[in-house]
């Protein structure tokens, strides 16, 4: 019995750099024997300071189905000379302060794409970078004033409608006179001045938005697990918000559960919760 899965892990909290986008892993094809399978969905990372404390804001969860993981979003770097974006599915945008370069965390092959880095200006606004996204790298910041946008998810049609996933976070800026960066597609956050930070779409793996000094960047968005099958090929299977897309059947996962699988032909089952 084989099944189509789609796994998107947490997406990072945004700071001064936007946050990256959780892990986007899709394949049909995967095999599954009739038995329970834990589902794990990532909570997205909380944000940080748009300021120059030390830090930076908290990565994602991961998304966890059967062998099948995808890492949570890395968090965006705070306006600190010492601290980039951090690693994840897709990488946080590094922060940005006083001519100091801070560069994007790393994506991981196969989920997504690297943050972008800071502008090294000697004065402010000092812009940042934006988040990497599920199908392009966190923009760098643009020029002295313009930080960059989050990178563009990737669209996803296993329920049946073309939805996208794993947008980075829009990077802010330390100082509220500069540009901040759109949020990527995808549930990406967008940045923003005088104000805490865009929140990253719920159950779409978006990274957070960032911020301006005294404010706290966007909390990422939560991941989500689809599985998809041939309805005539399983039994009565079970978990999640289940729907039905022509021949197929969908199993939904917004939060952690069980999947239980039935053999259509033994009458074995497994469970969702």
């Amino acid at each position: 019995m084989v099944v189509e899965y789609l796994v998107i892990g947490g997406g990072g909290g945004g700071a001064s750099g936007g946050g990256g986008a959780g892990g986007f892993r899709t394949a049909t094809g995967f095999t599954v024997t009739a038995q329970a399978y834990s589902i794990t969905v990532g909570n997205g990372g909380a944000g940080g300071s748009g300021g120059t404390s030390a830090g930076v804001a908290a990565s994602g969860q991961d998304s966890i189905f059967s062998t099948i993981t995808s890492l949570g979003g890395g968090g965006g770097s705070e306006s600190n000379r010492a601290t980039n974006g951090v690693t994840g599915g897709s990488g946080g945008g590094g922060g940005s302060y006083n001519a100091s370069l801070t560069t994007g965390g790393s994506g991981t092959a196969g989920q997504g794409n690297n943050g972008g880095t800071n502008s090294t200006q000697l004065a402010p606004p000092y812009p940042t970078g934006g988040g990497g996204g599920a199908s392009a790298v966190g923009q760098n910041a643009v020029n002295s004033t313009i930080s960059g946008a989050g990178g563009a998810g990737t669209a996803s049609s296993i329920t049946g409608s073309s939805i996208t996933y794993a947008g980075g976070g829009g990077g802010g800026n330390y100082s509220a006179t500069g540009t901040c960066g759109a949020g990527g597609a995808g549930g990406g956050g967008g940045g923003i001045n005088s104000a805490n930070g865009t929140n990253g779409t719920a159950n779409t793996g978006g990274g957070g938005g960032g911020t301006s000094n005294g404010f706290i960047g966007g909390t990422g968005g939560s991941g989500i697990v689809i599985i998809s099958y041939v309805t005539a090929d399983f039994g009565a299977c079970t978990g999640g918000t289940i729907t039905t897309n022509g021949t197929k059947t969908v199993h939904t996962f917004t939060t952690s559960g069980t999947f239980t699988v039935v053999a259509a032909s033994t009458g074995a089952f497994f469970q969702f919760m």
